[in-house]
């Protein structure tokens, strides 16, 4: 390239860079809220309202032009020694909502808790039947208020796309006809039904030492074992489907776990999203740490976490609500959180 070419590249790249990536400063002032309510306080049965007894409101963040969609959101500063709330005006066609692992497990398409031992999602059945109520009652609605506004709904699955759910639906790639869907479904109730659910009982009995008699019972009988002992050779391999409770649409987008992130990434960022709404399971596991989890998005996107609209597993209880309040308020640390009361629809 001649010199006077390179001079003109360097004087143009200015031009190019749009809005969106010339920086600002963000003025950072605090100013304390007085008697403000609890957080996620809409839905205390699934998680435990958010108290604390120090809360300021910030400046506006994300401030798009033509925003037609309001997330007041909050995270928790140490520093700032209290919470932060931050509102944000968002453009909804700039926008994706992702269901991490909505997984239709014990929901009548095949796909079941083995026995007697065995363990999937949130372990038992009626562990497992809490979470479909929670879908149905809290996701769906959220998800169903936002459609047609935002650029996507999509869903994350584990494992990749393989044929049965290559039929069924709509992934980065391809959007199966109708015809397809309707092959899809019944090669997957085929599969599912085939599938023999029973694993191995309990052990009757345990060797153990008289000197580390801790160590070596857990080393056989450990608190969780979801492998092939009690599940079944060959479970895990299964078509996980999208759960029948997430009330999925032949436009929603799929997510497969084992593509990586990458792919993902790319997806998102060729169709000008760059808000990204989570919902899903479970806050202290999957909805942080799988593909479409918030560790990976919260890189490159403006990721909001639904507080109310995720549900942390909750071992030796009968309730969700104190689990998902400490793990959405340690998340909180580094991400924003926000609240289905809290995302409106406005006019730009």
């Amino acid at each position: 390239m001649k010199p006077f070419s390179l001079l003109a590249a360097a004087w143009l790249l200015p031009l190019a860079l749009t809005a969106a990536e010339s920086p600002r400063t963000y003025e950072n002032k605090l100013v304390r809220l007085q008697n403000p309510p609890p957080l996620l306080a809409d839905h205390p049965e699934f998680v435990a309202p958010v108290k604390e007894l120090v809360r300021f409101e910030a400046p506006v963040l994300v401030d798009d032009a033509s925003a037609d969609l309001l997330v007041r959101a909050w995270r928790f500063s140490y520093n700032a020694r209290g919470i932060i709330e931050v509102p944000n005006r968002l453009r909804a066609a700039d926008t994706a909502i992702i269901f991490v692992h909505p997984w239709g497990i014990d929901d009548g398409q095949g796909w079941r808790t083995p026995e007697p031992a065995g363990v999937a999602d949130f372990c038992t059945l009626e562990k497992n039947k809490l979470a479909a109520r929670h879908t149905s009652e809290v996701i769906v609605p959220f998800i169903n208020s936002l459609r047609g506004k935002v650029k996507f709904v999509m869903h994350s699955l584990p494992g990749g796309e393989d044929p049965i759910r290559r039929k069924l639906y709509r992934s980065f790639t391809r959007t199966p006809s109708a015809g397809e869907r309707a092959e899809g479904a019944k090669e997957l109730a085929a599969k599912l039904n085939a599938f023999n659910y029973r694993g191995e009982p309990l052990p009757a009995q345990l060797k153990v030492s008289t000197d580390k008699g801790v160590v070596d019972y857990f080393k056989q009988f450990p608190g969780l074992d979801a492998g092939a002992r009690y599940n079944g050779e060959g479970f895990w391999n299964l078509p996980i489907p999208v759960t029948r409770d997430a009330d999925a649409r032949p436009d929603d987008v799929v997510i497969y776990d084992t593509a990586g992130y990458e792919p993902l990434k790319k997806f998102l960022a060729n169709s000008g999203v760059r808000h990204v709404l989570l919902v899903g399971y479970a806050t202290d596991m999957c909805y942080c740490r799988t593909t479409a989890g918030y560790e990976n998005l919260r890189k490159d996107f403006n990721v909001f976490l639904v507080g109310d609209a995720t549900l942390a597993t909750f071992p030796a209880n009968d309730s969700p609500r104190h689990a998902t309040n400490a793990h959405v308020s340690y998340a909180a640390l580094n991400n924003l959180v926000t609240q289905v009361s809290w995302v409106k629809l406005t006019k730009p």
